[in-house]
């Protein structure tokens, strides 16, 4: 069954010391009882979310400057997407399946970079992907993991709330569980909820934009 989960009030906690290297980064959260993390619904190990990452001005401001931007439609495998995007720092190369050096990150996006570290445990650097995203009406994202190129990922919702699903098989069947990602809040996907769930976006009723975060995975850390 898909259970819409209403958003926990508080945030997880955070830690500032760091894990020794594996293929892919741990998040510094711990898993500690009765946090905010997870409900009885049982949203995957490794999802958190916060509400109110950004203020209502910081939100306005960046999408403000992110319609600024040169959008354009996704492309995959020759598949033009209904959602357009800008990569940067980095951007995943589908006809090569390689990551690949894009746009520095602008100034404009250090702030939110360094709330979404902040919320991660992590330093802001380590983000060094960012992808933007406008969803016009009917704009929707198919089941997926993201590429095994990049490392924990995070997401900050602007302008109208979206429904983030989350699967996985057991077995003969699938497990699902959905959050629902408001206006200025995040979320991280780490440990197995980044890697053994598939996620998707439900299809938007009205325009939404977004940020994606990603770190690299160790052995592409140092570019592609």
């Amino acid at each position: 069954m898909d259970t819409t989960i209403n958003p926990p009030l508080t945030k997880a906690p955070r830690m500032s010391s760091k894990p020794a290297a594996a293929p892919f980064q741990p998040l510094l959260l711990p898993e500690l009882p009765g946090r905010a993390r997870r409900n009885a619904a049982a949203l995957p190990t490794g999802f958190f979310y916060q509400r109110d990452l950004i203020s209502a001005e910081e939100e306005a401001a960046l999408i403000a400057e992110i319609a600024k931007l040169p959008l354009k439609n996704f492309q995959f495998h020759g598949y033009e997407g209904n959602r357009r995007v800008f990569s940067f720092g980095y951007r995943y190369d589908y006809t090569r399946r390689a990551v690949e050096p894009a746009d520095a990150v602008p100034e404009f996006l250090e702030p939110v970079r360094e709330q979404v570290a902040a919320f991660a445990g992590r330093e802001a650097g380590e983000f060094r992907q960012i992808l933007a995203s406008e969803y016009a009406h009917g704009a929707a994202i198919g089941w997926h993991r993201d590429k095994p190129e990049f490392g924990i990922v995070a997401g900050v919702s602007l302008a109208a709330p979206a429904v983030l699903r989350l699967r996985r098989r057991v077995g003969d069947r699938w497990e699902r569980v959905s959050q629902l990602v408001e206006p200025r809040s995040a979320y991280i996907l780490s440990g197995e909820a980044r890697h053994d769930w598939e996620h998707s976006i439900v299809e938007q009723a009205v325009l939404r934009y977004s940020l994606t975060f990603r770190m690299l995975a160790n052995q592409h850390r140092d570019g592609a």
